[in-house]
Order: C-alpha cells, then structure tokens, then sequence
C-alpha cells in the first residue's frame, strides 16, 4: 500500500463526472495505448457489471475513447472525445454486456487493431478513486497499475533469457521491483512482465530485444503521480531514498489508531502526521515535501474553480437532472430569512454548486470520488469566507481530511459500486468533519472523532443514481453531507464522543457496505432510482 496516499483520496484533478467510471476507464484505455507501438486505428471497448448498466450517464465511453487518443484525466476535450476520434479516423464501437458475470464491478475488455494491423487485447478493472489496473494482456493474466514503469516482454522459454534481461536491465542501473513469469508450455512462448523503479532508455531496450530468444516488448511507463507541473525544478528532498524506505514503516499508518497515536506522541495535528508520511513517500520517489504543498495548492484552486464557476455561469449537465440549484440557494440566502443563510446554508450551496461542475464533465477534484467532489470544498470554502484563513491552514486542513480518507480507503472502500453511497458520500462528510474540526482549532483526537461521528450519521447510505447519472440525487446528498460534517464538527470541538471509535465506526462501514444489496451499489437497479417517477430520466 506504499504508494497509496493523499493523491488517491485528494485527487485525481479530474474532469467528471465519475471517479471509477471516468477518471479510472479513462487510465486503462492509456495503459493500453501505451502498450502499442503505433497509433490505434480500430477499438472495440466491451463493458460489464456497472459500467455496462451505466456508462453513458457516467461518460465511460467518451473517457475510454479520450484515453486511446492520449488524453489525460483533467483535459477538458475529454468531453468531446468522440467527435475528436471521429475527426483523427480512429473506428470505436461500445459494446455493453450485461449477461457476463465478472469479478469485479468495473471491468471492460478492449479490442484494438493499430495503423499496421496488429492486435492486442486487454481487461482492466476501475479500482475507484481514479486508480485502475490491467488484469490480462494477450490472453495472459498481469497486475500493471501503472505505479511502476512495466516492461511486458514476449520470448521462447529457453535458459538464460530471463539472465540477460536482468543483467541488461542491472549494468543499465534500473532496479527490477517485481517479475512475473507465464508460459504456454516447457520449452514454448512466454511472456514476462517486469515492474521498474526508474525509466528504461530506448537503448537499454534495444540492448534486450538483441536477444534472439525476444521477439516482442511492449512498455508502459509509470503514471506521474506528483500532480505538479515542472516538478523536478522544485529541488531534491530532504531525505535519502535508503533512509525513507527505513523511516516508512513508522508513518505508514494502518489504521486510525497509529494515526493518532503517532501524531500525539510527536505532539502534532493529523494532517502534519499526514504529511510527515507523505514526505517520506515522495522521498522514495525523488521528490521534495514541497511537491505535495505545490500539489495542495492545486487542488484548492480547483476546488474553488469548481464550487463558484456554475454560480458565475451555470453549467449544462450531461443527463439535464440538474442545473441552477446553488444559484436559486444563493439567491435565497440573498433575501434573508431564519433559514435561508448562515454557514451550514453556504457549505451546502458550495457543495451542489461543485456536483454541477461535475455533472457537466468540468474539472474538479475527486475527493475522495468524483460524485462526493462537494462536500470538502463546500465545507472549507464556507469557513474560509467566514474566517479567512492563511494558505498553509488550508493545506494542514486538506492533509487532515486526506489522512482520514487515507484510512478508510486502507480498511474498508469508497466506491460507491462496492460500499454504496456511505462510502462516498459518507467518507466526504467525514473527511470534511476532519478539515473543519481542524481549522476552528480541534486537536488530533477530535479531529477523529467529528470523523467518526460524521460517517457514522450517514451509515447504510444507498448508492441509486437516478438515470444512471452522477445528479441526482448526488448533488442533494453531497449537500447534506456538507451540513453533516458541521454539525459534527460542532459536537466534537464541544466534547460529545462518537458511539464507537474511529476504526470501529470504519469497520461497521465496511461490514453495511458489503450487505447491500447489488441494486443499492451504483447499478441504477434500487432505491431511488427504480422510483416509477424516476424510470428513464435524464438524456443519457
């Protein structure tokens, strides 16, 4: 779990409107681009389980098509990616299969022929958050998240092919992480797959296709996880790769109780513990603790761009189920009125407002998913029109809510097509809690416990996208949720303890989130989303 971090609960910086069924199909149909050597000519993506049942609502199709062309999660022509494939004369068909029960909710196979004729086939499978990995090539079973740098090597099982590959890879200087070894037969075709710590030179690449025994590579390069633009300017970290590999153990934290454990014996907030970790993960990969700060600042300028935008100028949603609602709040909280203003009414109009960014494929940041994007946005962005706070408050915030979000993600889920809406929804309320209990002065435990109570208010929470669509009632939920995470902020600064700790409270999620039924986990199958009034809503 060493590079899962605050960039996986905090991000990716995406555009919407879906975490696991935008951002994440988006990153396999790049991973298999990557591994062709020309470009694409023909594509065939076939879909199962919820991609299947809602992909258009979701936008999977345009993000497959958009990660086959070489677009990247947070470009904006994402939206448009069939009318871009249409005009660079790339052939694409969308095959949903419903029928066909595979492991994971998540799954697509692709089928693609390159400008020379040649095909290769691949399944991925959308892990949530934006992370996916490709769990067979050619017919051949692999693991490539895309953390590493991948060689996939094609050769006859003969002796001493894998020796040259290793050598030639060892006197290059590049550190093999990991192998995996298939063959068809002793003596036949076998396919290796080899993960790298740094890049491979094409020449170092030529040196083992030299080999007559190798008649194929097909590489993948790492995806780069800084989030920074012109990273390698901002100086070399503090720490050694040997003596952050020895600190790691120590900050790896696998639960909430090492959390906060290490975070009082050192006498700090979560999210400097937070960030200790993270400067130690960066150091493994040869940057600096300011790569993650340049990376905060980012996020909280995406996440201002996409609470006040559809405010500004509106926004037209990919399925119509919403549009206008933070304008017709901010116009109530404009005429005054007991109910109509205050800073729980402005979290939650903040909220909707950024969900509408998302629903209309604008940028946002996931956090930790795309359909739960509002809630830590429309909570700090409130309290920071409240109280004005400095920049480096705001990012002490965000680690902390990424800290608590960093947890969950380890012990239980949050996607929504394994854990249901708690885990989305109900993990943002909680990471907000956090951020907020932080920002009005909150020590370390009771930033867990507004957590806890946050997340535990909103245990059992369906996932029922009405149309299939991150809308409704997303936005509603995300809204709620803002006002949840204040109210809960409230009781911990004032003393009231959560029914369970933390992990206890992670735990019964996870435990809810896996009794739920399949039509309650994002299938568009239950709850509200099977109302007679609800059946075929939205354009999609």
């Amino acid at each position: 779990m060493r590079n899962f971090g605050l960039r996986d609960v905090l991000g990716p910086v995406m555009v919407g409107p879906s975490s696991s069924h935008t951002a994440g199909a988006l990153r396999i149909a790049q991973m298999v681009r990557q591994l062709l050597d020309v470009e694409p000519a023909e594509v065939r993506f076939t879909l199962y389980g919820s991609f299947a049942r809602t992909y258009r609502g979701h936008g999977t199709d345009r993000a497959l098509v958009a990660g086959m062309l070489g677009l990247h999660t947070d470009d904006p022509r994402v939206r448009d990616s069939l009318d871009l494939a249409r005009q660079r004369s790339l052939t694409f068909s969308i095959i949903p299969d419903q029928a066909t029960k595979v492991p994971h909710p998540n799954t697509v196979d692709v089928w693609v022929r390159d400008a020379d004729g040649g095909v290769l086939t691949a399944r991925g499978e959308s892990l949530g958050g934006g992370a996916a990995r490709l769990t067979m090539i050619d017919g051949l079973s692999v693991q490539i998240t895309g953390e590493y740098n991948a060689l996939i090597l094609y050769e006859q099982d003969v002796p001493g092919v894998l020796g040259h590959i290793a050598s030639t890879l060892g006197e290059s200087g590049v550190n093999i992480g990991s192998v995996w070894m298939y063959r068809s037969r002793r003596g036949g075709e076998a396919f290796n797959v080899l993960e790298v710590d740094g890049p491979v030179p094409e020449d170092v690449r030529r040196q083992i296709l030299a080999s007559p025994d190798i008649s194929r590579m097909r590489f993948v390069p790492a995806r780069d996880e800084s989030g920074v633009p012109g990273v390698e300017k901002l100086g070399v970290p503090a720490l050694g790769p040997d003596e952050a590999e020895r600190l790691l153990p120590a900050v790896d934290f696998e639960d909430g109780a090492a959390l906060l454990s290490y975070a009082e014996s050192n006498n700090m907030g979560l999210g400097q513990a937070f960030m200790r970790r993270e400067e130690v993960c960066e150091a493994m990969h040869g940057r600096p603790r300011a790569a993650v700060e340049k990376y905060l600042d980012r996020v909280l300028d995406v996440m201002r761009a996409s609470a006040y935008g559809p405010m500004e100028k509106g926004a037209t949603t990919m399925g119509g189920l919403i549009g206008g609602e933070s304008r017709a709040l901010s116009r109530l909280a404009e005429r005054g009125g007991a109910y109509a203003g205050g800073l729980d009414a402005r979290a939650a109009t903040l909220a909707m407002a950024v969900i509408e960014t998302n629903a209309s494929m604008g940028r946002i940041v996931a956090a930790p998913t795309a359909g739960s994007a509002g809630v830590v946005p429309g909570v700090m962005l409130a309290l920071d029109e409240a109280c004005g706070f400095r920049q480096v408050e705001l990012r002490d915030a965000l680690a902390c809510a990424a800290a608590v979000g960093f947890v969950v993600s380890r012990n239980a889920t949050v996607a929504g097509a394994e854990g249901g809406c708690q885990a989305e929804v109900g993990t943002a309320s909680g990471m907000a809690a956090a951020a907020a209990t932080r920002l009005l002065g909150g020590g370390a435990r009771e930033c867990l416990d507004a957590a806890a109570l946050a997340i535990g208010n909103l245990l059992g929470l369906v996932c029922d996208p009405v149309g299939g669509l991150v809308e409704d009632p997303c936005q509603k939920r995300n809204a709620t949720a803002a006002e949840n995470a204040l109210a809960c902020t409230r009781m911990a600064l004032a003393g009231v303890r959560p029914s369970a700790p933390f992990d206890e409270v992670v735990e019964a999620m996870r435990r809810v989130g896996a009794a739920l039924p399949v039509e309650l986990r994002e299938t568009a199958l239950g709850g509200l989303a099977a109302c007679p009034s609800c059946r075929g809503c939205g354009r999609a």
